[in-house]
């Protein structure tokens, strides 16, 4: 790659797409490590500590946020420039609830003291964060939570369980929706709280999935006290503000990253298992294809939107259950060619980057996470579509 300066973290919102887009690649090629690209499972902390310190040392590490508070200040097209050349190298997710999810909630909704205290600690890796959003009977209907809080003098004694808290064991604050008015209607009565991991009375245990791994954990709370002061946005006004981040989340899930990249994996095991010239397998390719390309296409669409600054509405929920179906027909194909392979937690020998059995297990919670496909269908139908509830 011809060298390119990467200019400093204030120019960087200024430059035009195609060289920002230029800037990101040569960046990446600089500094991410060879060894964690496009890794077979989600990385710990102590694994991918090291990119984001250097992000954070080069001043990379909050795209969105404003430059006041340590960001880039980067506008949302360019924020989508970077998220598609972090897929396209094959980028480790990081440890992200901070970045992604907690500092903008705090940015928008917290108090200046909340600002100075918890922003600058995520900017340092002082405060790695997890989300304490689903609860047992309460995944997919996130309204019917019933983890509590319950003011005592200037502390919250908060008592339930989360579940499928991701990287749990690696964070050492959570981030929690808890009901603060048992009275009121579901959506009603619920806020937001910021709690120390190290707090006597917290429980974490990982849950081993499928491909072995413990990416994410129950979190149990007994009589956890959290000082009222670590309170953010308004009491009982914490469903508005978790709304607002998943909102937000859907574009991201919707992106083509996972498909596109099982869809590479496919033709390569297709060549190795003897069947890429095969006519019937060519067609099914050709299927799977064309429907990635339509996912692109309308993935496409809502990018403009956002690069022109407009809402998000609810048909963006499309994007959700295009990619994750897709997802997850790719991966199929997959383990029905792999033959023996199939049955392997690892990569294949000779290529650590065919791991059908990993892309397999993978794909399957897609469709759960972030909100299943069932509720995506069911806000499809209510609020595009028009449908009676």
């Amino acid at each position: 790659m011809d060298a390119i300066r990467i200019p400093a973290p204030a120019e960087l919102d200024a430059l035009e797409d195609e060289h920002f887009r230029q800037v990101v690649r040569a960046f990446l090629h600089e500094n991410y490590p060879d060894d964690l690209r496009n890794p077979p499972k989600r990385l710990h902390w102590d694994e991918n500590r090291p990119w984001y310190m250097k992000l954070a040392e080069r001043g990379w590490l909050c795209p969105g946020w404003p430059k006041e508070h340590g960001g880039l200040g980067l506008s949302p097209a360019k924020q989508i420039i970077l998220t598609e050349e972090y897929e396209r190298y094959g980028v480790a997710r990081t440890n992200d609830h901070g970045i992604v999810m907690l500092g903008p909630l705090v940015i928008k909704y917290g108090t200046e003291e909340q600002k100075g205290r918890f922003l600058p600690k995520i900017l340092t890796g002082e405060h790695i964060w997890c989300q304490g959003y689903s609860e047992p009977n309460a995944g997919s209907d996130l309204a019917a939570l019933r983890t509590e809080a319950v003011l005592d003098g200037d502390e919250y004694v908060v008592n339930g369980q989360k579940i499928w808290t991701t990287l749990a064991t690696d964070a050492n604050w959570i981030f929690l929706l808890v009901r603060t008015d048992k009275q009121a209607k579901k959506q009603e009565g619920i806020s937001f709280l910021l709690v120390d991991m190290k707090t006597p009375g917290i429980t974490v245990r990982p849950i081993i999935n499928l491909e072995m791994h413990d990416e994410f954990c129950e979190v149990f709370f007994d009589n956890v006290r959290v000082p009222k002061e670590n309170l953010v946005g308004q009491l009982n006004k914490g469903w508005d503000m978790a709304k607002a981040l998943l909102g937000f989340e859907r574009i991201f899930l919707g992106s083509p990253r996972q498909s596109g990249y099982a869809l590479s994996r496919l033709k390569i095991l297709a060549e190795r298992m003897g069947v890429w010239e095969d006519a019937e397998f060519q067609d099914r390719y050709a299927r799977l294809r064309l429907e990635f390309e339509d996912l692109k296409a309308l993935y496409g669409t809502f990018v403009e939107k956002l690069k022109r600054g407009e809402s998000l509405g609810a048909d963006v929920s499309m994007l959700k259950i295009l990619q994750t179906e897709l997802f997850q027909a790719i991966t199929d194909t997959m383990l029905e060619i792999a033959g023996e392979n199939a049955g392997l937690l690892e990569p294949m020998e000779g290529n650590r980057d065919l791991n059908i059995g990993g892309l397999f297990i993978q794909a399957r919670p897609a469709t759960i996470y972030g909100g299943s496909n069932e509720i995506q269908r069911n806000i499809l139908a209510k609020n595009v579509l028009g449908l009676p509830g």
